[in-house]
């Protein structure tokens, strides 16, 4: 009877368990699903949509996004022997982005890609992964698009949309046009003269292979520049074939020619461009783009960048100015790098100290000089290695100055205080110091050599008048170029005053750091914004705007650049909001010059060190949290230095 009674028991307690378990399976199934609902709701509905895509070989792909920019890049081949046929697209937005704002259709062979927002108001970026030798048709409107890759044919329509390429040239048909504007362009080979059509708009159309020229790099040029205006009234069916662009003088060459194999044809290119009013850019970098692409006469500064022999600033001249640059490069003897064959005479002599002194600067995470640091502060290693630090003093040497002063504004009594600031700084600044004086408008002008004679740096500021474009980058070049570079391995800094817009350099700013940092001078920007001046002449007692105030103020451009320029040279970057922070800002200079170290030390090297830099083997550090060094030159001292002997 009892184990009558267990049985009932027993498989009603089987039963509760096989249902607890049901109901348990049943939730984990349903998380599960959750999750992936919530996994797809998030891949639909993200700031980031990605989608892939089968692009079989001989597919065309049109893309049209009049919402955003479109950057395509088209990928190598994994395998020699295997062809890709995936490509990936990506689209980004600040807010999220749903799938049915991508719409995607395939048809006989063609690929069509539209962005349709939700919001017209809404901006969608497209990024494009795909294979090689492809079609690609892309329509913007303000869009930039950007390429990049071995295209198959590539044909763009932007209405103000930027147009940069960077293809292989070595067998490339273009075809570019401007149909509301003169054209403006830049590229990095020689390209064919620009032709007039009719209803205004222009064309630059021809072919470049290897042996292209790279002499006189293509910029915008007008019709009247190149001298090769067709006649208005002629139609767009005369448009010149790409492949009849190059002049009669070369049919002989052309006849002698060998034609083209099949790999030279199957590598070929073609671009066919049209835009409104947009630039195009042929193998060059879009950060590197000067801010006036006129055709134009090399001024003094250009021309002294030329002579310094800089090469990355150079080619940068090239580019913005090919023809102007041609002429006067032809005038000059081949450049000699003296610099280099010093140091190999220096060599030559045997002479080799093992002990050496560096210029040393330490600075905290403000980029402010840590002051007060002693001998055992500092640590020294050659490869690796600590050496012997045989002392430490805070060093007096006097310094170099350029007083860089934009005197292109044109507003009332800017004159009057731009000679004011001048002088306050002049005054302000060391006995000892050296200070020449530069301004610049369009061009620039150095008013004054290196003096310690303040009375002649005074009346240097009383010869300039105000007004003009800004050349600002290519005054700093000119600055590095022409004024400090006798003076490398000396302590040399530069104090720029202005309000930080270009408008008329041949150079970028980014073609212009890396020869900041090669340089090693420290620079020091004071931007003052031209409508603070303007204000301070305003009358004092009125009653202050403050809307108006609120746009007195700086670019967010010169306000990074600015920031930037501080950071590679090791200076400090001064926004002036208040015309009382100049005089602050001079002081503060002034103590951040002469806050710097001589480090001596016994050095394990061979080779003489070239005064001008030191060596990549040898660090300084310095034993404190959140410091940082910054080296300058670098001698050898004689063993028999006394102040030596005394540490």
């Amino acid at each position: 009877m009892a184990a009558a009674r267990s049985g009932p028991a027993d498989a009603i307690g089987q039963s509760d368990e096989q249902n607890l378990k049901k109901m348990k399976n049943l939730f984990y199934k349903i998380c599960l699903l959750t999750g992936v609902l919530f996994f797809l709701a998030l891949s639909t509905d993200a700031q980031t949509f990605t989608r892939e895509l089968e692009l079989p070989t001989g597919t065309n792909l049109e893309i049209v996004n009049n919402f955003g920019r479109v950057d395509a890049s088209a990928e190598k081949k994994e395998t020699a022997d295997q062809i890709e046929t995936k490509g990936w697209l990506t689209a980004n937005s600040e807010r999220s982005v749903a799938e049915t704002e991508i719409k995607i259709t395939a048809l006989n062979g063609k690929f069509l890609v539209e962005v349709v927002p939700l919001d017209p108001k809404k901006r969608i970026d497209l990024s494009l992964k795909l294979p090689e030798r492809m079609r690609l048709k892309v329509r913007t409107g303000e869009g930039e698009v950007r390429l990049s890759g071995d295209f198959l044919a590539v044909e763009v329509r932007t209405e103000t949309g930027t147009i940069a390429a960077d293809v292989p040239l070595e067998n490339l048909k273009y075809n570019f046009v401007w149909t509301a504007s003169r054209p403006r362009f830049l590229s990095d080979v020689e390209l064919s003269k620009v032709r007039e059509k009719s209803a205004g708009k222009f064309v630059l159309s021809g072919t470049i292979t290897e042996k292209t020229p790279k002499s006189q790099v293509s910029s915008s040029r007008s019709p009247e520049d190149e001298g090769d205006t067709n006649n208005s009234n002629e139609s767009e069916t005369e448009m010149p074939d790409s492949t009849t662009s190059e002049p009669k003088s070369n049919d002989k060459k052309t006849k002698d020619q060998k034609p083209k194999t099949k790999k030279q044809i199957s590598n070929e290119i073609s671009l066919n461009f049209t835009t409104d009013r947009g630039i195009v850019l042929l193998n060059v970098n879009p950060n590197e783009v000067p801010s006036d692409l006129r055709e134009r006469p090399l001024t003094n500064a250009a021309k002294a960048i030329i002579r310094s022999g800089d090469s990355l600033l150079t080619e940068a001249i090239r580019r913005a100015s090919p023809k102007y640059f041609g002429d006067y490069a032809a005038t000059l003897p081949p450049y000699q790098r003296e610099p280099a064959l010093n140091a190999a005479k220096r060599n030559q002599t045997g002479v080799n100290s093992n002990i050496k002194k560096v210029l040393v600067r330490v600075t905290d995470l403000n980029n402010r000089a840590v002051a007060g640091l002693k001998k055992e502060d500092f640590q020294v290693l050659e490869r690796g290695t600590e050496r012997e630090i045989l002392s430490v003093v805070p060093t007096t040497a006097p310094f170099n100055l350029v007083l860089l002063l934009d005197v292109s504004g044109s507003i009332e009594n800017y004159v009057d205080f731009i000679r004011k600031a001048a002088r306050a700084f002049v005054e302000t600044a060391d006995r000892s110091d050296r200070i020449a004086i530069i301004i610049f408008n369009e061009d620039v002008k150095q008013i004054s050599a290196f003096t310690t004679d303040k009375g002649k740096l005074s009346e240097s500021l009383d010869t300039f008048d105000a007004g003009g474009g800004t050349a600002f980058y290519d005054s700093l070049a000119y600055t590095l170029a022409e004024t400090l570079r006798p003076l490398r391995g000396e302590r040399t800094a530069i104090v720029a005053l202005t309000d930080g817009d270009d408008n008329h350099s041949f150079l970028s700013f980014e073609a212009l750091l890396g020869s900041i940092q090669e340089s090693g001078a420290l620079v020091y920007p004071l931007y003052v914004p031209s409508t603070l001046i303007a204000a301070s002449n305003a009358d004092l007692n009125a009653k202050i705007d403050p809307l108006r105030a609120k746009y007195m103020g700086l670019t967010t451009k010169a306000e990074g650049e600015g920031e930037r320029l501080a950071q590679i040279s090791g200076g400090v970057y001064y926004p002036i909001t208040q015309l009382s922070q100049i005089q602050k800002a001079y002081d503060d200079i002034v103590r951040q010059l002469r806050t710097a170290y001589s480090v001596t030390f016994k050095s394990d090297l061979l080779e003489t060190t070239d005064k001008t830099n030191a060596s990549p083997r040898l660090k300084v550090k310095v034993k404190r949290e959140n410091a940082f060094v910054k080296l300058g030159s670098v001698v050898e001292v004689p063993a028999n230095v006394s102040e030596v002997k005394k540490n």
